[in-house]
This record gives C-alpha cells, sequence and structure tokens, in this order.
C-alpha cells in the first residue's frame, strides 16, 4: 500500500488506521510504503507501473491527483490508474499559530494587504488541496501570499507550531484528530460547518465564497483482473461498515464519504474541469 506523501499526514494516518482492519479482511499481510515527493507523482508513477497482480495498491489524493494532470506532462498515464474506492472527502483549511495576531480570515487577507508577500502559506505540495484553496483566496481578494511547499502535513504542522510560516492549510481530520495545543484553525473550505469543529466558521461565512476539499481513496493499475479489484473493493467496504472502523475514524475526525470506484471515477472529470479551469484563469506554477 503506497501513500504519497510523508509519515504523519492525514493520508498515512488513515492508511494506518485501516491496515489492520483491512488485513482482517483480506487475510493478508499489508507493508505500507510512504513515497513522498512531485505532490503523489513519484507514488502515482510507482503505482501505473506496477503489475496488476493484485499486489500492488495506492492511496490517491485529490486534488492532487488531477491537478498535476492541467500543470504538467506527467510520468505516467492516468489512464493507467484505477479507483478502488473514495474513503473521505476532508475539507481543507487555514491554521495558524495559538499565538499568532491573526483571529479571523478577514484578518489574514488584510495582513497580506497590508504587507504584500509578508504572510506566507505552508501546504502539503504544489497543486494539493490546500495549495489551491490559497490560490483562489487569492484570486478572488486581490491578496498574494508567500506560498511554502512541504512534503507532507506533517511538516506542515511543524513549521506553523515553530512560527516557520504565518499559516498553513490542515485538512479536518489533520487537526481535529491530533493534539491542537499551539494552533488555531481561523477557517475551512466547506461547504458547511463540519461536525467535528462545529465552532469554526466556512470561509463562505466569512464572506469569502471559496470551497476546497480532499478527496482520499484507494487505487490499483488499470488492469487488476475483475475478480481481485471486486474483492479488494468488497473488503473495503467492509472496513468502512465496521463499527470498531467508524469508532476509530471518528476519534482521527475522519470525515467518512464512501464512493464506489466506479461513482468516484464518473465525479473526476467534473472536478479535473474546474482545476483546469483555476489553471487556466491563475497558474499556480509559472
Amino acid at each position: 500500500m503506497i501513500v504519497a506523501f510523508a509519515p504523519g499526514g492525514s493520508t498515512d494516518v488513515m492508511a494506518r488506521a485501516i491496515e489492520p482492519f483491512l488485513e482482517k479482511e483480506l487475510g493478508a499481510d499489508i507493508v505500507i510504503e510512504n513515497r513522498p515527493g512531485a505532490s503523489g507523482e513519484i507514488a502515482y508513477t510507482a503505482l501505473a507501473k506496477a503489475k496488476p497482480d493484485g499486489y500492488t495498491f495506492s492511496y490517491i489524493n485529490t486534488p492532487g491527483y488531477l491537478s498535476m494532470q492541467v500543470q504538467r506532462k506527467l510520468g505516467y498515464d492516468p489512464k493507467s490508474i484505477k479507483p478502488i474506492v473514495r474513503i473521505v472527502d476532508d475539507p481543507t483549511a487555514i491554521v495558524v499559530p495559538a499565538a499568532s495576531e491573526i483571529k479571523t480570515l478577514k484578518d489574514f487577507v488584510e495582513a497580506s494587504k497590508a504587507k504584500p508577500g509578508s504572510v506566507s502559506y505552508g501546504s502539503s505540495g504544489i497543486g494539493t488541496d490546500d495549495h489551491l484553496a490559497i490560490i483562489l483566496l487569492g484570486s478572488a481578494t486581490g491578496t498574494s501570499f508567500t506560498h511554502i511547499p512541504f512534503s507532507g502535513a506533517g511538516e506542515t504542522r511543524t513549521a506553523i507550531l515553530g512560527s516557520q510560516v504565518s499559516g498553513g492549510g490542515l485538512n479536518i481530520s489533520e487537526f481535529a484528530g491530533n493534539d491542537t495545543s499551539g494552533l488555531r484553525m481561523i477557517a475551512h473550505f466547506g461547504t458547511e460547518r463540519s461536525p467535528q469543529l462545529p465552532d469554526v466558521p466556512t470561509a463562505k461565512e466569512q464572506g469569502f465564497d471559496v470551497q476546497m476539499t480532499s478527496e482520499r481513496g484507494i487505487a490499483a493499475p488499470r488492469d487488476l483482473p475483475d475478480d481481485i479489484t471486486q474483492k479488494f473493493s468488497d473488503a473495503m467496504k467492509k472496513v468502512l461498515d465496521n463499527p470498531d472502523f467508524q469508532k476509530q475514524a471518528k476519534q482521527l475526525a475522519l470525515p467518512l464519504a464512501y464512493l464506489s470506484g466506479p461513482d468516484w471515477e464518473k465525479e473526476m472529470p467534473d472536478r479535473l474541469a474546474r482545476f483546469q479551469k483555476i489553471w487556466n484563469e491563475t497558474p499556480w506554477v509559472q
């Protein structure tokens, strides 16, 4: 099971929470392998080139999995990857050090307008959901933020805690599912308030019509035989329906949002078109 980001981020934490449940359903040992870099391209290239024999799968994350398709020529063909299951749909959020004078999203924007380039923003990588969120916020407000990409949410969290950046992007689960000491979430980009953090207003509530979430799921090489695909898909559905896993997911603040692989893949063209539109209007790589 390949994870496209460094240990400590939401994908890695989710993968390790799922591991024992999936092992039981499959009757197999699972090895989690972190392959961070290039916003996920290193991991997805490895998946695309793996033998379709049921022994190699990878977690995939949107928008990164889709946004990289519009920003550069890839080292693999996206058509060679087959989504198996969507597990979560996790809103993107802006988090600042607890001692920061920035209390609201308006404060964050106005601080950057007052001194362009002075407000830095950490993300899990170029083209990831937290990066695109700040691109959209900048476009909506005519504001420029200094983007600092890291290799995963764990590094972003550390940078925020150490005040190495003015703020950074974390998903709801990456914030609420961990120790929040020293951190403050000022807004998230979901469509409505999160059950995990009901006191945190959405960006839209604060007057900024920006939406962004991170979908996380599992994919396989496209030519994986149908019987193996079905067996793995069925096993994952049993994991997600397991009350013991659901209890753990709640403790980790994972916003479960199951979709079958075919249903998830049907949604991807519309999302890809949205990211293409963002790229056309505000390319995030110069």
